[in-house]
């Protein structure tokens, strides 16, 4: 059941991208409006990634001293 929902996800995701790619090239309306749902929910759940790693104590610094 796992396999299915991450396939079908990996599915979406795959044709999140081609539709950006085909949006920069001059697509359709609609895959300008695939484009643009697929960006914005890059961007939120990079924000969502950005913020669950500073809730964790992390400040970002890779030196020791």
């Amino acid at each position: 059941m796992d396999v299915l929902v991450l396939s079908c996800v990996l599915v979406l995701v795959i044709g999140g991208c081609v539709c950006v790619v085909w949006a920069a090239r001059g697509g359709p309306r609609w895959v300008r409006a695939v484009a643009v749902a697929t960006l914005a929910l890059g961007h939120v759940v990079s924000l969502a990634g950005r913020g669950s790693r500073n809730s964790s104590g992390s400040t970002g610094d890779d030196s020791d001293g």
